[in-house]
């Protein structure tokens, strides 16, 4: 498959999720591009979610970081790598190899991550080189290893919809992985005998599509999959054939297991029966997939939970056969290039071990690294808490935001701020992280630069160029080998993306003849051509030989023999308290991405959940009210959000996403509550899981403000900054000090000359409403008052993107923030094609289907499906 269309429309790859979706570009010859999904790739069949339907809308140019810059200022790149250089050799001969260290991201293409790793332990003779995706897939990587000799994933995408039972683990498929949910819900429509459990704490939009939802305690995966294994081994199901030539273990991992499954129902929280129900349904289906993402992975026990999955796959022989096998996914586009080209602190290149001296010395001799370290350096949190205590005395952060995604928040932004020498590759100059650093590189991004990201079913596909560079912006790898020959390192002479690949994937075929799983040296010999050309590609692909499309399939395999592993149960680090009574869960959002670099700015994306938001049960509110702002305080730190109530949420249990960064929303950053806590196989750390309590946040005033810009986030203790449409910003604001004087300040910030004014003050009642005219059109607006029961924000947002002047009685209203005689407003639904719940309920149809119909709703990506479902199950009967 070609990588180019036509004259201008180019084949690509999403960059936000692991499922790896393709991608046609059409540049418009302006800077922007129309995106739609590619039919013809295999892991999204032309789907897209809405994220990937507003790629288009994410093109822009402002904030983008477009020139180096050293103390501040715009510099040459000779300037520039050369101060990289020098910080890097200074740090090395003051603290040793250990003193310097690389923070890296699954952002980043196969061939930076490739040259990145190759940097840090080949040149800098350094394994503290970890990865965000310590974050998020660290332990399935560590669970894999264990359970299969390295890290594999055995299936692929098509086993979700063969499977007679899917199983999901602690994963809002719906949301995070749409592509995926959807491709499973088809096949349940084509199939209703099919059947699909969901295992998670909270009820989500996932479980809208399931037959069973198994509402367990935070952190109780261990005992279920305890129980399960039990019951299968009771039951007679545990396939001796195959354990006898395929895996070892049974017997350990099975009384490991009999050890906890007496008390699954007690230490889940599940009724008896409702374990019971579940292991029937696993038991009586052989064609089962189990899938699991963060929910399991980001725990102190998730390399046990993950292992006790994969443990029932193998006793019973289901992993390996269409539509059976333990499937992990994966959070970002390409986090399984890092783990392929080995750039995490705990591996060498290639799936190659720190081990295995053969296999060292061959790769130092490939790299000409004589200095090659010889065992596994920090790993994510251990890192910035070195650099905390004055150990590392350079760190390069590429492609990530280290002082909003890591635990413990606050503590890692002190010591970003400490640190003697930190260099940041960034695409934005509105990252948390880039505030801190010495020296910042412009890098290019999605659109801009050429490579390729490997997806959670093992799939190689390319990410195309279809803009120029903008500015000075670079490639990471090119940046990279300019570094390294400004210190003497040999090689890093590559002409173009295609000679980093070619190297990459002659590492792979370094272990040979060793048994390996992960083998792509049948790609070494490509040419720039065959690269530039490069469909979408699943590994194995050995230089000789066959490649299985699933491993452990009968008839042998290229991975080693399997283990069951014990695994022991183990309750969260941290645990609730009179202090603390609440167990915070964390989490995405349906339309947003990470630290919303790209997602934040969209409004239609916004538009969904503008605000950061925590969600209880009522019966944990202690009184207090939907809307109203709350303070969440832990061991660690605190953060403010709006609140919600939800019967749906499980008792002494609080929800929050994790996308908001100082840019945004400041005093929202969940990770200011989490603590370091880490699973001891993997070093992923707990995020999922801090102890807090939550009470009112006290305000003398609530407000909301619209501007035609955004405003600086620090303008209120509490403020979020909402993109509309027509490039205005509203903004969501409390205070403490004087509501007249914060009126007053307020309304100097969305002021400009030439403004008209329409105010209306009552002090006595803390009331203070402003509206700015120019040219009879609506320039901004300040709405205060005593509490959050604010006038709606919808019709004054509208008025912001008109063309015209306003109408005399919308003039009048103005201040009212309502339309007269107009609709109430409505909350969006479908981002894809902006419906809203009062279109839906509105248009006579009684199931999704209809709703797609009459208004396109649910007909894009699909992820409000659930929604929409729930939406009209509310209809009454004779609507």
């Amino acid at each position: 498959m070609d990588g180019s269309l036509g004259a201008r429309a180019i084949r690509s790859t999403c960059p936000y999720c692991g499922v790896g979706c393709g991608v046609v570009a059409t540049p418009d010859g302006r800077g922007g591009a129309t995106i739609a999904g590619d039919a013809d790739h295999p892991a999204n069949r032309g789907r897209l979610c809405s994220k990937g339907t507003a790629l288009g809308e994410t093109l822009g140019l402002e904030d983008r970081l477009l020139h180096p810059e050293v103390g501040g200022k715009r510099a040459t790149w000779d300037a520039a790598l050369d101060a990289v250089a020098e910080g890097f050799r200074h740090a090395r001969a003051r603290h040793g190899p250990d003193g310097v260290a690389l923070y890296v991201s699954g952002q980043l293409l196969t061939e930076d991550y490739y040259a990145a790793n190759r940097f840090a332990k080949g040149v800098l003779g350094t394994a503290n080189i970890d990865s965000n995706s310590r974050l998020c897939m660290a332990s399935a990587v560590a669970a894999h290893t264990r359970a299969f000799g390295e890290d594999v994933v055995p299936g692929v995408y098509e086993d979700l919809e063969l499977a007679d039972t899917l199983v999901l683990v602690g994963s809002n498929l719906a949301w995070c992985h749409p592509v995926l949910f959807q491709r499973a819900m088809a096949a349940k429509a084509a199939r209703p005998a099919m059947r699909i459990v969901v295992v998670d704490p909270r009820r989500t939009a996932t479980c809208e599509g399931a037959d069973l939802h198994l509402p367990l305690a935070p952190g109780s995966d261990v005992a279920l999959f305890a129980a399960l294994l039990a019951h299968l081994a009771d039951r007679g199901l545990a396939d001796q054939a195959w354990l006898d030539a395929h895996a070892e273990g049974a017997t350990e991992a099975l009384a490991a297991a009999r050890a906890i499954a007496p008390r699954a129902a007690a230490l889940t929280g599940l009724d008896a029966g409702v374990v019971a129900r579940f292991c029937e349904m696993w038991a009586a289906s052989p064609r089962t997939v189990t899938l699991w993402s963060q929910g399991v992975n980001q725990s102190s026990a998730g390399t046990d939970k993950a292992n006790a999955i994969i443990n029932c796959h193998l006793l019973t022989g289901r992993i390996g056969v269409p539509g059976a096998g333990p499937f992990s996914v994966t959070g970002q586009p390409n986090a399984m290039g890092g783990r392929e080209t080995g750039a995490l602190a705990t591996m060498l290149a290639g799936h190659l071990r720190f081990d295995v001296p053969e296999e060292h010395a061959a790769l130092a001799r490939f790299w000409q690294a004589p200095a090659l370290p010889t065992k596994p350096g920090l790993k994510a949190t251990q890192l910035f808490a070195a650099l905390g205590a004055g150990r590392i005395g350079a760190l390069w952060v590429m492609a990530t935001n280290p002082a909003v995604s890591l635990p413990d928040g606050d503590a890692v932004r002190d010591a970003l701020a400490r640190a003697p020498f930190l260099v940041v590759s960034e695409v934005t100059r509105r990252s948390d992280s880039a505030a801190f650093a010495h020296v910042r590189l412009p890098a290019l991004a999605w659109g801009e630069k050429d490579g390729t990201v490997t997806n959670s079913e093992r799939v190689i596909s390319r990410q195309r160029a279809f803009l120029p560079p903008p500015g000075e912006a670079r490639p990471e790898w090119w940046i990279i080998g300019q570094v390294a020959r400004r210190l003497g390192a040999p090689g890093f002479a590559w002409d173009g993306p295609a000679a980093v690949f070619r190297e990459h994937a002659a590492v792979t075929g370094l272990a040979r003849p060793a048994a390996r799983a992960f083998d792509i040296s049948g790609l070494a010999g490509m040419s720039d051509a065959d690269y530039a050309a490069l469909p979408p590609t699943r590994w194995p692909v050995p230089a000789a030989g066959t490649a299985p499309t699933r491993f452990f399939a009968a008839g042998g395999t290229l991975a080693p023999r399997a283990r069951l592993v014990p695994t022991p149960f183990r309750a969260p680090v941290e645990d609730v308290s009179a202090e603390y009574p609440l167990r915070l869960l964390t989490g995405r959002l349906r339309d947003q991405w990470h630290m919303m670099t790209r997602t934040g700015t969209v409004p239609r994306l916004m538009a969904h959940s503008p605000e950061p938001v925590l969600t209880l049960h009522p019966g944990d509110a202690g009184g207090l009210e939907a809307g109203a702002l709350v303070e969440a305080t832990s061991a660690r730190g605190r953060a403010v959000f709006r609140l919600a109530l939800d019967d749906a949420q499980r008792r002494g249990t609080a929800f929050a996403p994790m996308h908001w960064t100082a840019q945004l929303a400041p005093a929202a950053r969940v990770n200011a509550l989490v603590a370091p806590h880490a699973d001891p196989v993997s070093f992923q750390p707990e995020l999922k899981n801090a102890a807090i309590r939550i009470a009112p946040f006290e305000a003398a005033w609530h407000a909301f403000l619209l501007a035609p810009r955004r405003l600086p986030a620090d303008i209120a203790p509490f403020c979020a900054a909402i993109p509309l449409e027509g490039g205005a910003w509203r903004h969501e604001l409390a205070g403490n000090d004087a509501p007249d004087a914060a009126f007053a300040r307020l309304r100097g910030l969305v002021a400009a000359d030439g403004a008209a004014w329409q105010v209306m003050e009552d002090p006595a009642i803390g009331l203070h409403r402003a509206a700015a005219l120019r040219d009879g059109r609506l320039a901004g607006a300040v709405l205060l008052g005593p509490d959050a029961a604010l006038p709606p924000r919808a019709w004054l947002a509208a008025l912001m993107a008109g063309e015209g002047p306003l109408a005399p009685g919308e003039r009048a209203a103005l201040l009212a923030g309502r339309q007269p005689g107009g609709p109430p407003p409505s909350p969006l639904v479908c981002a894809c094609h902006g419906v809203t719940a009062a279109t839906i309920l509105g248009c006579g149809a009684r199931d999704v289907a209809g709703a797609g119909e009459a208004t396109r709703a649910g007909t894009g990506c699909g992820s409000c499906r659930p929604e929409i479902a729930t939406l009209l199950a509310r209809l009454p009967e004779d609507a």
